[in-house]
């Protein structure tokens, strides 16, 4: 903390300029970034400062406060931080400033890009009340970095009142002793920028802590809290998803949920530690690690029908493998990684699960046996963002924090990052297309534009000009619109609503009006296939009726198209179902399926899917 050498002990002796100083030195004081540097604050006459200046620090620390001076306490304590940044930041160290710093020219551009650099980060901190104008104003660069702004000001050879941004006055710099740069020997390191990195430290995790409705500080100091402030202060990647998330340390509720080390809950946000686990804070960086992924991906949403312990085994592969690259902590003995599986998305791994049940299924998540780590919380509520945040949705917040992370990850070049990790954060956090937009382009590459050709059969109208000349028409030939029809393969047993039926029809009807094809084949189908012939896109609306006869099998529908001498060999089908079907589909032509989002198919498909809400 700054020591403040005053030569006034009664409060009733204090003049009122004193004063004024005093009440921004306890500003200094209380705030998080400034209270802890060091130096010595010493009142000193007008003299020092050349008639004018409010004050200036040396290289030893040492900043000079010119009482005769008049401003606010505000302005006081911003002229206080501005010294002490010259400091934190190391404007006095020699391996810092730039070779070309030569000469009192040199010197005096370097004070003033360092003043720009600092007065652009008060105001951006919103620190005090500044005694100077926004540099901004004048120059149109980034002014995020002092080296930077400094190469700007020797291009423009702005050697004009050196002083302008800084706290002494306009012609006089207000670092004193840049002409003698501090030299660090081996071992040695600034102690006022070790200061000011350490309160950054501190003031992020705290803050970013208090947003997630964690008071750890009041709390006795485990390797699991030591692992999951690790995120908040040096992980920024996953520090936003760690901050909404609470850390239960319970016995109890470990030994009742079954839980072996960690399992989490996204929709509750709170993430279940088993201390008894006996991990190191390295492991239990890991595990933590593992269960922001998993929240983060969203991988409690994203199972669609599929086995959820298979599917969390399939996530467990794939998250392990992304922390295994990022060197997160040390990887606790015994959990699921694979080498040849660590560069495959979590969809893909187990659809090669799925091929060896019997093998997969008697392995264990970080929770324990059978137990998936990915608990499902039936009440739909996010107590981690009860504090902070209210109104947006757990989607949202997931999101919102691995963009912003990632953002801030890749620009500070803060660690490596798995290429399949970033990809899929940038899938996740993107606006998905609408189904009707994708389905529109499945059309648009099978149904182009017809091409129109001339035709004198029936003539165009003759211009006015030349009445003489006929002029041909552009039409479209029959043969060009014959082929241009697909089938559609309509699952209607009673598990298929006539919601989800007139949603579904009514976007292929526009479509097909849309792409010049006249007439579409269809074919009902629940437990047995009923062939409704060809119908113009028009007569399909309203045609629809719900037969509730249970099951559906779908594979006769399909046999009666491909074998139907009346439809085009290269006519492609779409299909629209519920997934409730059979398990081997086998399908010739070119093919789509329409299902509602949520459900899934029980088997792999080779054509598109579409999911409509």
């Amino acid at each position: 903390m700054p020591t403040l050498h005053k030569y006034y002990y009664n409060q009733k002796d204090i003049p009122q300029r004193e004063q004024m100083i005093l009440n921004g030195f306890e500003i200094i004081k209380a705030h998080p970034l400034f209270g802890s540097i060091a130096g010595n604050i010493y009142f000193r006459a007008k003299q020092i400062l050349n008639n004018g200046g409010a004050c200036a620090v040396d290289e030893k620390g040492n900043i000079y406060i010119n009482v005769t001076t008049s401003h606010t306490p505000e302005e006081w304590a911003y002229c206080m931080a501005h010294s002490l940044l010259h400091l934190a930041f190391g404007h006095f160290d020699k391996d810092n400033m730039p070779s070309t710093t030569i000469g009192e020219k040199g010197l005096k551009l370097w004070n003033k890009a360092c003043d720009i650099y600092i007065s652009r980060f008060l105001a951006d901190i919103r620190f005090g009340n500044s005694i100077v104008a926004d540099p901004s104003s004048e120059y149109k660069i980034k002014l995020n970095n002092e080296h930077k702004i400094y190469e700007h000001l020797v291009f423009l050879d702005d050697t004009d009142s050196p002083g302008k941004y800084g706290t002494a006055t306009e012609e006089t710099i207000d670092m004193i002793g840049l002409e003698h740069p501090i030299t660090y020997k081996n071992g040695e390191a600034n102690r006022f920028a070790t200061a000011f990195y350490n309160s950054i430290n501190n003031s992020v995790s705290n803050a970013v802590s208090t947003a997630g409705g964690h008071n750890w500080k009041s709390e006795k100091e485990t390797p699991i809290k030591k692992a999951a402030e690790w995120f908040l202060a040096h992980y920024p990647l996953l520090g936003g998803i760690a901050a909404g998330f609470k850390i239960i340390e319970d016995i109890d509720f470990c030994r009742t949920h079954e839980i072996h080390i960690a399992a989490i809950d996204s929709v509750a946000g709170e993430i279940y530690c088993n201390p008894t686990a006996n991990l190191s804070t390295e492991e239990w960086r890991f595990v933590l690690g593992h269960e922001y992924l998993h929240a983060g991906l969203m991988h409690h949403k994203r199972c669609l029908g599929r086995d959820r312990y298979l599917w969390n085994i399939a996530c467990d592969y794939c998250v392990n493998g992304w922390l295994s690259d990022m060197e997160i902590g040390v990887m606790p003995a015994d959990v699921l990684f694979d080498k040849d599986l660590k560069s495959l998305s979590a969809e893909t791994i187990y659809d090669r699960i799925i091929k060896e049940i019997k093998k997969y299924i008697k392995l264990n998540t970080l929770r324990g046996y059978g137990k998936g780590d990915i608990m499902v919380n039936p009440v739909p509520s996010f107590s981690g963002l009860t504090s902070a945040g209210k109104g947006i949705s757990l989607d949202e917040f997931f999101k919102n924090a691995l963009r912003e992370g990632l953002d801030f990850h890749t620009t500070n070049n803060r660690g490596y990052l798995p290429i399949g990790l970033v990809e899929e954060i940038r899938a996740l956090t993107s606006p998905p297309i609408p189904w009707d937009v994708e389905l529109g382009k499945w059309f648009d590459y099978r149904f182009p534009p017809i091409e129109k050709h001339h035709s004198y059969a029936r003539p165009s109208r003759r211009q006015s000009s030349s009445p003489d000349i006929p002029r041909p028409r552009y039409i479209m030939q029959d043969k060009d619109v014959e082929d241009r029809t697909f089938a559609v393969v309509v699952d209607t047993s009673g598990s298929v609503s006539t919601t989800q039926l007139g949603l579904s029809l009514g976007a292929i009807v526009s479509y097909a009006n849309s792409k010049d094809v006249r007439y579409i084949r269809i074919v009902f189908c629940d437990a047995d296939a009923y062939d409704q012939g060809y119908m113009t896109p028009d007569e399909l609306a309203g045609r629809v009726k719900v037969a509730g006869r249970g099951g559906t099998i779908l594979q006769p529908a399909i046999d009666l198209i491909e074998n139907a001498k009346d439809f085009p060999t290269n006519g492609p089908i779409l299909i629209i179902t519920d997934g409730m079907i059979e398990n081997r589909l086998h399908v010739h032509r070119d093919h789509a399926f329409l299902l509602p989002k949520g459900n899934r198919l029980p088997f792999k498909p080779k054509g598109d899917v579409f999911y409509f809400k």
